[in-house]
């Protein structure tokens, strides 16, 4: 009768159906046959769980990267054009030359300052970044507009010097205490009053016309949006505008375009952009997201040199029939490939599983969020377990990079079938005449 595996001088042809089948049957012997069961499903737990976590943590990762960057991407400009040093005269033939150099998407002049805020209604003094910008420039901002938990940017704008009402968002209002249309006082920290008692810091009661939540604590807690006329009023800016604000088609290649803005403005100017002013947080965003690769591929290792422990126990319980293999014609490297098999198929399948459970676990994580909260509402009644206050963002976002699930499928596979070497070397070595001295 012929094999249907097929043979040759050294025996069976490497991983045949023969060594495939052996392998197959270590790994579903129980531990009364002298298999390691026990084992070999910790083993393939731990690769799973492993697998499953690295997912999840650099899925998460990845989606609060790209989470900030968005509301960076939607609340500020990408390049910024300084224009105290102008005239005022100068500044809006400035911007429309800048609007028109190819690949500028929008050029807006702006004001920033800083404010303490505080309120009748009650709250604690609070720090507020106030941005001054026309109102068209504010309606045509994609990330506001579509965030406005109440009122409207029609009347934004409208009134002497730009009006008296101003945009704030969700978590400044709900610390105050106010809503719309109730007042905010605003007092400048670089522009003052002259009265008969001295200087005192500028302020002003400001209506609140519309209320916005980003869902990033900062955004939500400090920013405060003020109309470009009513802006460079209150902070003395002498009508001239502090920059003008530049957003771009591709704001992650600023470089190129800086070199045609200075081209195109007509008289010297000073510019950065989004990545300078931001130089920290991207830099801590993109070292912290490494050292926690290089611990979660350090975690899957150690989950992997749990298949040593099973392949041990079972070049051990199966010392007896390697040698009856070995007499039979079975070669050292026929025997030493079973082995290699047997615990590829535990990193193989527990990869897989762990794939499937880390990628299902991504797609359902708002579900899961609000579960785990609503667990976490019933022994801690009124209290968030996810707080933007504490994690930045209202609800934790999850972003699956393909790229990414391919190197963590490649590393943890690559891991089972390297630490399978040393077991399967020592089965390989296994004397046949010493294995069967005593049976």
């Amino acid at each position: 009768m012929q094999n249907k595996a097929p043979l040759s001088k050294r025996g069976a042809a490497p991983f045949s159906a023969f060594e495939r089948s052996i392998a197959w049957r270590y790994l579903r012997a129980k531990r009364a046959e002298g298999g390691a069961s026990l084992i070999t499903t910790i083993s393939f737990i731990g690769i799973m769980l492993a697998v499953a976590v690295m997912i999840i943590v650099m899925s998460v990762m990845s989606g609060y990267r790209d989470k900030i960057f968005d509301i960076l991407m939607g609340t500020q400009g990408h390049i910024y054009v300084y224009t105290s040093q102008l005239e005022p005269e100068q500044i809006e033939p400035l911007r429309q030359r800048l609007a028109g150099v190819p690949g500028v998407v929008s050029a807006r002049s702006m004001v920033a300052g800083q404010a303490a805020a505080t309120s009748n209604q009650g709250g604690d003094a609070n720090l507020a970044i106030v941005l001054g910008l026309k109102p068209d420039a504010l309606r045509n901002t994609p990330l506001i507009v579509e965030k406005l938990q109440g009122g409207s940017l029609e009347s934004f704008g409208e009134g002497r010097n730009g009006g008296n009402e101003i945009v704030i968002g969700a978590a400044m209002a709900r610390n105050f205490g106010v809503d719309v249309g109730d007042d905010l006082k605003l007092l400048s920290f670089s522009s003052s009053n002259i009265t008969p008692f001295g200087s005192t810091p500028r302020s002003k009661l400001y209506r609140i016309g519309a209320i916005f939540e980003i869902g990033h604590a900062e955004f939500d807690g400090t920013f405060a949006y003020m109309p470009l006329e009513q802006a460079m009023v209150f902070f003395s800016r002498d009508n001239t505008p502090d920059y003008v604000e530049i957003r771009v088609e591709d704001p992650f290649d600023t470089l190129p375009m800086r070199l045609d803005l200075a081209e195109a403005a007509g008289v010297s100017i000073m510019m950065d952009d989004w990545k300078d002013k931001n130089r920290s947080y991207a830099t801590a965003l993109k070292v912290e997201r490494m050292m926690m690769r290089m611990i979660l591929l350090l975690i899957i290792s150690i989950a992997a040199m749990n298949i040593i422990s099973g392949l041990v126990m079972l070049v051990k319980n199966k010392g007896r029939d390697i040698a009856i293999l070995r007499t039979m014609g079975a070669s050292r490297s026929s025997a030493m490939r079973i082995f290699i098999m047997a615990g590829a198929a535990i990193g193989g399948f527990g990869t897989l599983a762990g794939l499937v459970l880390g990628i299902l676990f991504v797609i359902f994580i708002d579900p899961i969020q609000d579960g785990i909260q609503s667990v976490f509402a019933i022994f801690n009644p009124g209290e968030r377990l996810f707080d933007a206050q504490v994690y930045d963002l209202a609800r934790l976002p999850a972003k699956l990079e393909w790229g990414e699930i391919a190197i963590i499928a490649g590393f943890g596979f690559a891991m089972s079938i390297l630490v399978t070497l040393p077991p399967s070397w020592r089965a390989s070595r296994l004397d046949p005449v010493e294995a069967l001295r005593y049976e």
